[in-house]
């Protein structure tokens, strides 16, 4: 096996890494406590932090006293060094956002896509359309842009150099996303499963964070979850890991979407679950009559709250089986569905998982509710670009000029990457 050797630019770049990801992660901190957490020397940390508040990408940010000298100066990764996009690819919706490095929102773009569920061509020239409306509202340049990441329905493959989505349920097969976008704009480009995006969001951002093995589910339309194991995220030889709606809950049970019997999806999935209601209930199943009936006050009627139950028994059953194959710290339940569901059932769900669940495993697993909220998607898939720029350093991944790195470098660099 060939190995390649470590350089001194090799370790430079770690080193930055290193750094930038604790400030991001971490918050505002001194240089001192910089070289604590990272356990790099104060000459590294005062040379590598001195190098990208010149590039811009770090700023000083407040005063901390210290123990009778002088105020520390408080770092942070500058807010308005760069921009990300982000974008959720819904089966009838597809939604826009732009956010600072500060992962504040910036501007939000929203769009249908009809009921016949999302066209490559269409979904693909309405997130471009996207990009270039939240790019515009909130009144940056293009070129300030470090990356624009697409949360999508179904298995992303990278194999090939290029997102390719393979979505049995809507209907994409081997559809080239990664390309069709590129060929529309010079942002650089990440596509990922939306569960793995809400994943990402929420470890970051939310109820995940702290934790080293989770998994975050999401269900709405569709089911899915994202598996993260030693803080690392799970996607199995071929990038299809944690298409938990599609395991078989029920032998030859109710035909799934996707063609198969029986699949989870099949007793959770939101559209499934509104027809049961409907038809329970005599209303009309519209995709909001779940979320309405949920958040309406008062007892459900008898015939909801038995479908209700069923349901809530059958997403339990299925979290128990995360349980016993993962044994994570924390279970996150997330999605529109999964969100309605929690916010009212939260306890029965927990019963149903329990009754389900080895007893051990169990009891050192926490299952909680999401805390970003159903658009939680394009937030990760904001994230993409950004971690890639955490990753590298703030450096371009081929080394450049001797003149510090430029926001087109760290575009360039991040266009290279997957897409």
């Amino acid at each position: 096996m060939e190995t390649r050797r470590t350089t001194v630019r090799d370790v430079r770049r770690a080193n930055r890494a290193s750094l930038l990801t604790d400030l991001f992660h971490g918050g505002r901190q001194s240089r001192q406590e910089l070289g604590d957490t990272t356990a790099l020397s104060q000459a590294s940390v005062s040379n590598l932090i001195g190098e990208m508040i010149d590039e811009g990408l770090v700023e000083e940010a407040g005063l901390v006293g210290s123990d009778g000298g002088r105020p520390r100066a408080l770092l942070r990764v500058a807010p308005g060094y760069g921009y990300v996009a982000g974008a959720d690819v819904g089966e009838t919706r597809l939604l826009v956002e732009l956010y600072d490095l500060a992962m504040s929102r910036l501007a939000v773009a929203r769009f249908s896509l009809g009921d016949d569920g999302p066209d490559p061509a269409v979904t693909a020239a309405r997130l471009l359309e996207g990009l270039e409306a939240v790019i515009a509202e909130a009144g940056v340049a293009r070129s300030e842009v470090l990356g624009f990441g697409v949360g999508v329905p179904g298995v992303v493959d990278h194999s090939g150099g290029s997102a390719v989505v393979h979505s049995q349920t809507t209907g994409w097969d081997a559809v080239p996303l990664g390309e069709m976008l590129r060929a529309g704009t010079d942002v650089p480009v990440f596509v990922e499963n939306g569960a793995k995006t809400l994943g990402q969001a929420e470890m970051w951002f939310g109820a995940g964070r702290g934790a080293r093995h989770a998994v975050i589910v999401m269900v709405g339309t569709g089911v899915g979850a994202a598996v993260v194991m030693d803080g690392r995220g799970y996607r199995g030889a071929f990038s299809n890991a944690g298409e938990w709606g599609h395991t078989t809950l029920v032998y030859d049970g109710d035909v799934c979407r996707c063609g198969a019997r029986g699949c989870l999806e099949a007793y959770i999935g939101s559209e499934t679950v509104i027809a049961r209601l409907a038809a329970a209930t005599g209303r009309r199943p519209d995709p909001e009559l779940l979320t309405r009936m949920l958040a309406a006050d008062g007892a459900l009627d008898e015939a909801a709250r038995a479908v209700i139950t069923q349901t809530v028994g059958y997403l339990g059953a299925g979290i128990a089986g995360l349980v016993n194959l993962f044994s994570p710290e924390r279970i996150v339940l997330g999605g529109p569905a999964g969100l309605a569901l929690g916010e009212r059932f939260l306890s029965d769900i927990r019963a149903a998982a329990s009754r389900n669940a080895l007893r051990h495993p169990y009891s050192r697993t926490r299952i909680d509710l999401c805390q970003l909220g159903p658009d939680a998607v394009a937030m990760g898939a904001a994230t993409l670009p950004i971690a890639r720029l955490l990753a590298d350093g703030g450096l371009p991944a081929t080394p450049g000029p001797s003149s510090p790195p430029s926001r087109a470098a760290h575009r360039r660099a991040l266009s290279r990457g997957r897409s």
